[in-house]
Formats: C-alpha cells, structure tokens, sequence
C-alpha cells in the first residue's frame, strides 16, 4: 500500500481559532474538527491495513508449506523410517476458540508428541500452521485427531487458507475503498474550513474599513 499523508491548506489550526463568536469562524472551527476526525478514521484503517497485509504474507507461506507438504506425502518423501514431531497443543475454552494471555500470545494446555509410522505416507504440519489454524478456526482434517495429514487429508487445510487468503484480499480492499472515503471528507471539510476563515477575514478587513 502506498503511503498516504495529509496535509493541512489552511492557514489556522483547530487550536488557533480559540472562542470567537463569529459564526463563520464558530463553523470554520467545527469544519476543522471533523477533518480531524476523517483523518483520525483513515489512520486507523490505514493500520488495520498493514496489519491485514502481514498476515496475507503469513497465509501465503503457510500455504505454500501445506502444498509442499501434500506433495512430500504423495512422493512418500521419509517413508523409510518412522517420522515424528512434537507439538505445543493449544488450549481451549468450553467454546472451542483457542485461549490467549493479555498480550496475545497462545496458552498452550499441553504438549504431544506425534508419530507416522515407517511407510505411512503422511506429513506434518509445522508448529506455525497449527497455531495459525486452531487460533482463527480454520477446517483440517481431524479424522486422527492430529496434526499430520495424507496427501488427500491435506486439500481440507488447502482450501482453508485459501479462503482465509481470499477473505484478506477482499478486506484489504474493502478497507482500502473507507480510506478513499475519509480521505475525500478531510479534504472537503478542509476546504470548507478555508472558506469560512476566508470570508471571515474578509469581514473583518471590512469593518476595520468602515464598510
């Protein structure tokens, strides 16, 4: 996303304005406060956009590793011996979503230890896929109850991140258009701001003429 910066035309800030009882300035002052606001919002979907992009690049590399891993367990790549993994196991509440401490981070309830036995072909998932997948509810094959999947196994974790990466792009872009938006009402009240300091200044240089 390319980055976006506003800056302000007008000759007075919010803060300078102070109480006056002109009404054009009174409305110039409100014009400036809701800039404010417009620019406040768009920041905010700004970040949130940042935000959604990072975790785009993450999906897309668990998607990746999800096909590798799914043509490994078709090529039978290790097959000739056991294979095994340790896993952190997440922990749930009585709903099913996985419980975080204050800062986010995963509560693992325990950890397990997985094994595929020698000829089995299936592959595992690595610890970033699991924590990703259980964290926001994304389908995989439970039919074991573990996290290691035979190559058709592996299309029901696939399809999840795809949609989970398609979900991403069509919010981005959703995000992207209420920026637009708040952009287009920073500018305008902007404008409408200068306009009344304008006419207000003008005013002024009347009376102060004795016209």
């Amino acid at each position: 996303m390319s980055q976006v910066t506003f800056s302000s035309t007008s000759s007075v800030s919010l803060g300078e304005l102070g109480p006056t009882t002109s009404l054009q300035l009174m409305f110039a002052q409100l014009q400036l406060e809701l800039a404010e606001t417009a620019k406040s919002q768009a920041m905010g979907k700004m970040e949130a956009i940042s935000e959604a992009q990072d975790e785009q690049k993450l999906v897309s590399q668990l998607l990746n590793e999800a096909r590798q891993a799914q043509a490994d367990a078709k090529a039978g790549v290790g097959n000739d011996a056991d294979k095994t993994a340790t896993f952190n196991v997440p922990k749930k509440d009585a709903d099913g979503n996985v419980m975080v401490d204050d800062s986010g981070n995963i509560i693992y309830e325990t950890s397990r230890t997985e094994t595929v036995p020698k000829g089995n072909n299936a592959t595992f998932m690595s610890q970033e896929m699991v924590d990703y997948m259980e964290l926001h509810g994304l389908a995989m094959d439970r039919t074991a109850n573990n996290y290691s999947h035979s190559a058709d196994e592996w299309d029901v974790a696939i399809t999840s991140l795809e949609s989970r990466l398609e979900e991403l792009g069509t919010n981005t872009q959703q995000e992207m258009v209420y920026i637009q938006d708040y952009m287009g009402q920073y500018n305008s009240y902007l404008q409408g701001a200068n306009t009344q300091i304008a006419n207000a200044n003008q005013t002024l240089t009347s009376l102060a003429r004795g016209q």
